[in-house]
């Protein structure tokens, strides 16, 4: 009976779907994921439902979509009690589950189900407000420091956490966070239990800003011409307005040598992730366990980085909401790889995934679906049609759908409808709207039906429910 495969989850925060060289990026360099994705599959309409860190993490450990996994907006400080997590279902099953990096759960040291957790979330959020010694949340840290005597700290460059202000890492390569995850990667490789296959998540914080890559990085992308960002017919025009460089999510126009400086920034921290991604994959080379591993790339949301004026996330714009996924399978099976896939996939789909991979039964609950048949180059006759995104965002809280072809926008706080030709638009810089009422009619009508799916009572009258109606409503909200 053939073993079981290891499984490597390589997850990203903030990583762009189009921000890949073998895709056709103009600028950044991702060599070893192009020679990764030689050997995978490429999902290319791969979407993020609920586009900020929590909620998106949620639907990857639970298999859940927001209306049951209960997240529809960015909400720290909440407790996470799923019964049935992708860590947990492989520990039952047998595997060393071990995640290094990036949690963003609550408690912070909560394990949902993984063995061991060697944590680094980033900024802390709030637990640099909360009365304990924050160092308990966050084992980078407290590493930081013993290695540098106490003389430096997450924030020694002076950045935001959600801003585009760009300075490069003030101290050694090796102590920045992206090289800190890998090396705890490779330890864990070399200390795992070697009589059980392994589930080893790998979770990068950055090109999450702050913008901080190591100064030679970032020199590496200074005299390389950037394309033009997108910018829609419909984005509103504003005279100097700043409000982007406020502490959460930005929207509006900033000076365009900042913004600049910024892209190339995003562009250095994927260039750096990308080689320590190497340095995991030498690793499992030089220990003989890659041609029984299946590893799969992916984000949990992208990073708008400056298109249609808008940065961060929350949005239902490809920038935000579209994510890489790349699925390589081990070897060992014998299937071909170098090949692209434009089915729609989620983050829910990718517990029964890897549950399917590792052979583990997947709890009836689970929403998403295993896109492990794409792998074997079938595909399933009642695969989904379209994928309906959502979050709750103050005056920018929005519903959208796509299936792929066309992408439907609706922001609820305003009645603002917006609909786009993906195929001859990809960049959604053209608002059809107006011109096909009768698509909208269409769209409108099919986030009518998920919606009332879903119990919002007011959708019953055939109409979109109000802002006030909508406010966590049927969602379970946390």
């Amino acid at each position: 009976m053939r073993r079981p495969p290891n499984i490597l989850l390589l997850m990203a925060d903030q990583w762009r779907a189009d921000c890949l060289g073998f895709a056709g990026h103009p600028v950044v360099e991702t060599p070893h994921l192009d020679e990764l994705s030689c050997d995978g599959v490429h999902f290319r309409q791969a979407y993020s439902s609920c586009p900020t860190c929590i909620p998106a993490r949620a639907a990857l450990l639970t298999g859940l979509g927001q209306g049951s996994h209960g997240r529809t907006r960015y909400a720290d400080g909440v407790a996470w009690d799923y019964p049935a997590t992708l860590p947990g279902l492989l520990a039952q099953g047998g595997y060393h589950t071990q995640c290094v990096g990036k949690m963003h759960v609550h408690p912070a040291r909560s394990l949902q189900g993984f063995h061991h957790v060697i944590l680094h979330d980033g900024s802390l959020g709030i637990h640099r407000r909360a009365p304990l010694d924050y160092d308990y949340a966050d084992d980078y840290r407290r590493w930081l420091r013993q290695h540098t005597h106490g003389r430096a700290d997450l924030r020694d460059t002076g950045l935001g956490v959600n801003s585009w202000v760009v300075a490069p890492w003030p101290h050694a390569e090796h102590l920045h966070p992206t090289n800190w995850v890998a090396s705890e990667c490779v330890d864990f490789l070399r200390r795992r239990d070697p009589t059980k296959p392994f589930f080893l998540k790998a979770s990068f914080v950055r090109p999450h800003p702050p913008f901080d890559p190591p100064e030679h990085y970032l020199r590496r992308y200074e005299q390389k011409p950037l394309p033009p960002v997108a910018m829609g017919d419909w984005v509103p025009q504003r005279e100097n307005d700043r409000r982007g460089l406020r502490a959460s999510f930005g929207r509006g126009q900033v000076d365009p040598v900042q913004a600049e400086r910024a892209r190339r920034a995003y562009f250095a921290l994927i260039t750096q992730i990308d080689a320590q991604i190497n340095r995991i994959l030498l690793e499992l080379k030089d220990q003989g366990l890659d041609d029984n591993t299946l590893i799969l790339f992916l984000s949990d949301h992208g990073e708008l980085l400056g298109d249609h004026q808008l940065w961060a996330k929350a949005m239902p714009f490809d920038g935000s909401a579209r994510i890489p996924f790349i699925l390589r399978p081990p070897p060992s099976w014998g299937l071909r790889g170098g090949r692209a896939c434009d089915d729609l996939v989620e983050l829910r789909d990718v517990l029964p995934t890897l549950c399917e991979a590792a052979g583990v039964s997947v709890p009836a609950s689970v929403e998403g679906r295993s896109v492990l048949p794409h792998i074997r180059g079938e595909r399933a006759p009642d695969w989904r049609s379209t994928l309906h995104g959502e979050h709750e965002f103050g005056d920018e809280s929005n519903h959208w759908l796509t299936d792929g072809a066309e992408k439907y926008v609706w922001f609820s706080a305003r009645g603002e409808e917006l609909l786009f030709d993906l195929r001859a638009d990809p960049r959604e810089e053209k608002n059809l709207a107006a011109a096909r009422p009768e698509r909208v009619a269409l769209w409108r009508n099919r986030l009518i039906d998920e919606l009332a799916a879903r119990g919002a009572e007011h959708v019953r009258e055939a109409r979109l429910p109000s802002p006030a109606a909508l406010t966590g409503q049927a969602s379970g909200l946390r």
